[in-house]
């Protein structure tokens, strides 16, 4: 293991001061902001060299890890196809290519429901490649393929493109009759892109200057963007604009939310030109969905809200009149957080959680009645997914766990059976019965139970027997759930002896709405001391002791590892922060930055609320690295281009843990976004290089 620091990259201090609420603080590091200055440009390059330097000596071992994951990945493998129109539509992966290739092929009648079994090596009769991720990467340093639509009676394509890493993509047409591209060209728009039920038009929508999706367009193909028709324009800086067209067909959704409110537009798919109707007028802290159904030969709306109903309720009203009269279908069940309703035409698909899990249920439309369907693992993550069929026989549904590898089933509802498509290949001598997953609850300070997800090889002895090197991971913010899920980069840690763990910490929403509450604005320090308390209680478990234990986390999750090195350096030996957003108090005073003034509902507005300032002040990582205190190892990860979580907050943090001291590494992608870099053997080996770093400060590097 090398320590040795003296080399280490030194920032320049060019000392500025922001005064707020009589406040005056002097940064020494805010210069770095500045990407077109060469002298910040050669700084990363700097950090990046160190980075190199330092971790020369687990070259081999990246190099294995690299391998391990190349090697039990099936490489030339293709998706489960699933049905929309005359086609079967699938992806395929080649060996040695770094992008997928999207086909389809015919339906043999229109009675076929059952997935063609399709071979990775051949190609079926009448298969069609429709887009060959590589070939369009070829030439860029970045290839990110954002939207990808066909129209539903199969004859045209659409695809949008980020080529920088900036998530603004650029849309194309090409004709699947004769391979034409056309002259259509949409450029800058937000991810989403999709054709209107009759293909003659495409739905998408625009960023403001501060990158917030606030306009949405209608293009109709074959003619000048120039010309495209503004459907609906949101000012309020709070609110992100998207749009989706129901499964039904009858309608284009316009939908804004910031994090507490939202409110959705209806028009007639038939007749994009129409005048949006708004469902409910938005109300201050009520947040709801739509979807559509027909029942009893009427055009209903199935709306998913929370007005009076913290972990949400599920109405039906009729479509011509929204604000009408209300008949619950789903009533609000303290602990049972409703997610998510999709409509069909014989019966609704609904997502919730309930006791920390994903569970996934049908809904009868004639009696009420929720079908859920039952999974034999105590830890697993299901969902509905990739049904675009109205009328659909069979539903496609995803289920994975941290030990049973991605899986794709088609459940009959009739029959109420799950039908086995396809489960994720791990080559090698995978054996899932080798590994062992578990939860246990950590006791916070002030009595709250936090859940702890543990997978880990059973060869190794039971997890807690005896202290062992674990890796503890967390996220903690906008009521995002962090599911037990498979990885086969992971199996490089398990198969080592690491006990991988998840700290479910208030702020997500693992246990309902009430738990995400808990974690936000002026809870949110909740988030961080759940965090400490749960690596406490793994501690004094036996499952693990401080020189063996590595902590990591990503985006918001970032701004928790910062959060924890300066609560408790004492508890960690090493913390991974990818994309961290550890100079949080910074960008969100800063009200002309992309994405601060919509995360006020979720941080609070220090800009016009002292108090909000000084409680952001007394947590914001980079505010508070502390002299005196030997902070853990840390490698912090982050991309020039990112435009989530700037480069310049990873990159001002570490400089301010030089002073200090610290033994901190900053890698920064010269070339990719906030998911880091693209193509899956880059990503692999991104992976490899952080799980190798993780693997040293375990003391793991040579095992």
């Amino acid at each position: 293991m090398v320590t040795d620091t003296t080399s280490a990259p030194v920032a320049r201090r060019v000392p500025t001061v922001r005064t707020h609420h009589g406040d005056a603080v002097e940064d020494s590091y805010e210069w770095l902001r500045d990407k077109d200055d060469a002298g910040v440009i050669a700084h990363l390059e700097a950090e990046n060299a160190y980075t190199q330097e330092r971790t020369a000596h687990l070259a081999g071992l990246r190099e294995s890890i690299f391998a391990e994951i190349k090697g039990r990945t099936l490489e030339t493998d293709l998706s489960v196809p699933s049905r929309r129109g005359d086609w079967w539509y699938y992806g395929r992966t080649v060996e040695g290519q770094q992008y997928g290739i999207q086909c389809r092929a015919p339906i043999s009648s229109p009675d076929d429901w059952t997935p063609p079994e399709l071979s990775p090596e051949v190609a079926v009769p009448g298969e069609q490649v429709l887009f060959d991720g590589n070939a369009e990467a070829e030439g860029l340093e970045f290839f990110s393929l954002g939207a990808f639509d066909v129209t539903d009676d199969g004859r045209l394509m659409l695809w949008g493109v980020d080529a920088t890493g900036d998530e603004r993509y650029t849309v194309r047409v090409r004709s699947l009759e004769t391979g034409e591209t056309f002259a259509d060209e949409l450029t800058g728009i937000a991810a989403g892109a999709q054709f209107s039920p009759d293909g003659r038009s495409i739905v998408y929508s625009t960023v403001d200057d501060k990158w917030r999706p606030d306009t949405v367009w209608a293009h109709a193909v074959g003619t000048d963007a120039a010309a495209d028709v503004t459907l609906f324009h949101e000012p309020d800086e709070r609110f992100w604009l998207g749009a989706g067209f129901t499964r039904s067909d009858k309608y284009l959704v316009i939908g804004m939310g910031s994090s507490i409110t939202s409110e959705d537009w209806l028009v007639p798919a038939s007749d994009l030109t129409a005048a949006p109707t708004v469902v409910w007028p938005r109300r201050e802290g009520v947040e709801y969905s739509v979807d559509h159904a027909v029942l009893d030969g009427e055009d209903v709306l199935l709306i998913l809200h929370n007005e009076d109903a913290l972990d949400f309720e599920l109405v039906r009203v009729a479509a011509s009149d929204p604000t009408g009269e209300r008949t619950v279908l789903l009533p609000h069940t303290p602990g049972t957080r409703l997610i998510d309703v999709d409509c069909f035409r014989d019966f609704a698909t609904i997502e919730y959680r309930r006791d920390g899990l994903a569970r996934v249920g049908l809904l009868d439309y004639a009696t009420g009645a929720v079908d859920e369907l039952d999974f034999d693992e105590p830890l697993f993550a299901a969902g509905f997914g990739g049904n675009r069929e109205w009328a659909p026989p069979l539903l496609r549904l995803g289920y994975d766990s941290f030990v049973t590898p991605s899986t794709v089933y088609d459940y009959d509802p009739a029959a109420r059976e799950l039908i086995l498509r396809k489960r994720q290949p791990v080559l090698g001598d995978y054996d899932a019965a080798a590994y062992a997953q578990a939860r246990v609850w950590a006791p916070a300070a002030d009595g709250t139970q936090v859940p702890v997800s543990l997978v880990w090889k059973r060869s190794f002895g039971q997890a807690g027997a005896e202290p062992r090197p674990l890796h503890l991971y967390g996220y903690g913010s906008y009521e995002h759930s962090i599911d037990p899920r498979f990885s086969i980069a992971r199996l490089s840690e398990l198969d080592r002896g690491v006990v991988f763990a998840v700290a479910h910490v208030r702020g997500g929403g693992e246990m309902g709405r009430q738990w995400y509450e808990d974690g936000k604005l002026l809870h949110k320090r909740n988030t961080f001391t759940d965090f400490v308390d749960s690596a406490r209680h793994l501690v004094d478990s036996g499952y693990t002791t401080p020189d063996r234990l590595v902590a990591e986390g990503g985006s918001a999750g970032g701004l928790l590892m910062g959060a924890v090195a300066n609560l408790a350096p004492e508890l960690f030996a090493g913390i991974v922060a990818d994309v961290p957003f550890v100079d949080a108090l910074t960008s969100i005073l800063d009200e002309d930055l992309p994405l601060t003034v919509i995360e006020w509902d979720e941080w609070g507005d220090p800009l016009h609320n002292a108090d909000v300032y000084a409680y952001m002040k007394s947590y914001t990582p980079y505010e508070n690295v502390r002299s005196g205190v030997t902070y853990p190892r840390i490698l912090a990860v982050t991309s020039l281009n990112d435009t989530r979580v700037l480069y310049v907050e990873p990159a001002k943090w570490v400089a301010r843990l030089r002073e200090v001291g610290a033994d901190v590494l900053l890698k920064c992608e010269m070339v990719a976004g906030h998911g880091g870099v693209t193509g899956r053997y880059n990503a692999w080996r991104e992976r490899a290089f952080e799980v190798a770093w993780l693997l040293d400060v375990l003391g793991l590097a040579e095992v």
